[in-house]
């Protein structure tokens, strides 16, 4: 398979880059700038081979311009994957040859964090290049003081958009009392978890990492379970927060909540899942809608970042799903299709106007 003849390859530019001294063999894609220069994460996973990876990036930084354009933010979508474990793989050297093959894009694409990588790796590849966002330390909208990361602010919108969903699926204008499972619990669902658990949830939780575990079931008494049996224990929303993709066929077939809300990118197997998920009566919250608090918040670092408007455009997420909602109500349609029909109707009005 060639990329030119790639299911997923919609995009404008992808470039491959490797820099053998250090071990890096990455790839960029970058899917649309219609709307501004490409604005996405750099993620490093240890893929099982070359071609997962560019399946990977192509899906993802198609899903950053849907995120931008939802979000209404001047900038398009794109991606960067290191192929290789963070954990053993990741050095100085390999991180500063990402930033030199990012500069040379000359800003066409503005590289952030992601899986795999934090706010000193980011650091690390500024040495080499000024496109990079989600590293300035910055203030919340209540005025203390955090670093750059922008998951703190991706957990505070799928935190309003769970609200929503509740409201719109359930009728309930509180979330005390309800179940919720959540699939990772990395730094946008741990954040999450806090978040809902102040809410009076009861929390279900999986990860692979037993500190993970541990340490939600010590402060946000929290029940854990193995990946399998999260996926079967019946609860009233789960909130994917790990890698994406892990909604298919014979998952949603079996799985016993009415909501499905959470930070993961990618959520959907294929497209045809968001027709079962609404055959099922199972409201599902577009990923590339809820999950769009990090894209906003380092979006506002690159310009000046006002924190309160910041915190007013992490709520508007909160109206954008309930639009999507409503639709989807009214023409009874996916809400993922709907969602992805004003992404594309957005971008296409400003092609139409140049």
């Amino acid at each position: 398979m060639t990329v030119f003849n790639h299911p997923e390859f919609q995009h404008e530019q992808v470039h491959f880059c490797q820099d053998k001294a250090s071990g890096l063999n990455a790839i960029i894609a970058i899917h649309n700038t219609r709307l501004g220069p490409a604005l996405g994460g750099c993620r490093m996973y240890p893929y099982n081979n070359d071609e997962t990876a560019l399946t990977d990036v192509l899906k993802l930084s198609r899903s950053m311009t849907y995120k931008a354009a939802m979000a209404g933010l001047a900038y398009g979508g794109g991606k960067a994957v290191i192929i290789g474990d963070p954990s053993t793989d990741k050095n100085e050297a390999m991180l500063q040859a990402m930033g030199h093959f990012i500069e040379q894009l000359n800003g066409h694409y503005i590289t952030a964090e992601d899986v795999g990588t934090s706010v000193s790796d980011l650091l690390t590849i500024a040495k080499r290049t000024h496109y990079v966002a989600g590293i300035s330390d910055k203030l919340t909208s209540t005025g203390s003081p955090r670093s750059g990361d922008p998951s703190p602010a991706t957990a505070y919108g799928v935190f309003v958009g769970i609200k929503v969903a509740v409201e719109q699926r359930l009728g309930y204008g509180h979330l005390a009392g309800l179940k919720v499972s959540i699939q990772g619990l990395g730094k946008v669902g741990y954040q999450l978890a806090v978040l809902l658990h102040d809410a009076g949830v009861k929390l279900y939780v999986s990860d692979l990492n037993v500190q993970h575990l541990q340490k939600a079931v010590t402060e946000l008494d929290a029940t854990p379970l193995s990946p399998q049996q999260l996926l079967q224990t019946q609860t009233d929303i789960f909130a994917p927060c790990a890698m994406g993709g892990i909604l298919d066929e014979s998952l949603i077939e079996q799985l016993p909540v009415v909501i499905i809300a959470g930070s993961a990118n990618n959520q959907l197997a294929t497209e045809r899942i968001g027709e079962l998920l609404h055959q099922r009566g199972i409201l599902y919250a577009p990923d590339f809608v809820i999950n769009a608090g990090g894209l906003i918040d380092i979006a506002h670092e690159l310009g000046i970042h006002n924190p309160k408007q910041v915190h007013r455009q992490l709520d508007n997420i909160g109206h954008t799903l309930t639009e999507i909602f409503k639709c989807s109500q009214q023409q009874n349609c996916p809400t993922h299709s709907i969602a992805c029909s004003i992404s594309e109707e957005r971008i296409h009005q400003v092609m139409d106007a140049a």
